[in-house]
């Protein structure tokens, strides 16, 4: 059977009274979740943003802990960078440096950096560019492919275990708000200017 990353959260979300606001809650000074400080979760306004800032640290926390790798066998078995990478190159075909890293929004060091260990293990390799024999460009190797394939699966399962009892609806909803907040963080700290929410 396969082994399940441990999700579980102690964090609650404060009661909601009448008048649909959630109440301050104050803090206890004893946490179930080490490092996590106390939330306030009220409904609107400036409390509102200060709650999603936590919630975001909490998930950023947790995500670095799991690694949100998968389940079963190809659980945590690429890197994120790597991922990130490969998909890129699936993406776009044969890619040079530059080209991939200004598409990730990174610096071409920084791939030639992240691309150089798939390289030797054989899931990238180079190659020269179709239109220009003299430059040389990085693709997609089939072993890269499959590889690429079998971790996708496994966090398509881990998201499926995630959100087994929302609605199609919910996970619709869900998946179009944190693709919006990745598109925001990426223009605002991107150097590239504005890119896809694909980069690392």
């Amino acid at each position: 059977m396969p082994t399940y990353p441990d999700l579980t959260t102690t964090d609650t979300v404060a009661p909601q009274e009448p008048n649909g606001l959630a109440p301050q809650q104050q803090s206890t000074g004893h946490s179930s979740d080490p490092g996590a400080e106390s939330a306030e979760l009220p409904g609107r306004g400036t409390d509102l943003l200060e709650s999603i800032q936590h919630q975001v640290a909490l998930f950023a926390r947790r995500a670095e802990q799991t690694r949100l790798g998968g389940v079963g066998q190809a659980r945590n078995s690429m890197d994120r960078a790597a991922y990130l990478l490969l998909n890129r190159l699936e993406q776009d075909g044969p890619t040079g440096v530059k080209a991939l890293a200004a598409a990730m929004g990174i610096d071409s060091s920084t791939v030639t950096r992240q691309v150089a260990p798939l390289v030797d293990s054989g899931l990238v390799k180079r190659t020269s560019h179709p239109a220009d024999g003299r430059a040389v460009v990085l693709e997609l190797s089939p072993r890269g492919a499959h590889r690429l394939s079998e971790v996708r699966a496994s966090r398509r399962d881990l998201m499926a275990l995630l959100t087994k009892e929302w609605t199609p609806e919910e996970r619709e909803v869900f998946c179009g708000l944190l693709t919006r907040f990745n598109r925001g963080l990426a223009e605002v700290h991107a150097p590239f200017g504005p890119r896809d929410g694909s980069a690392s």
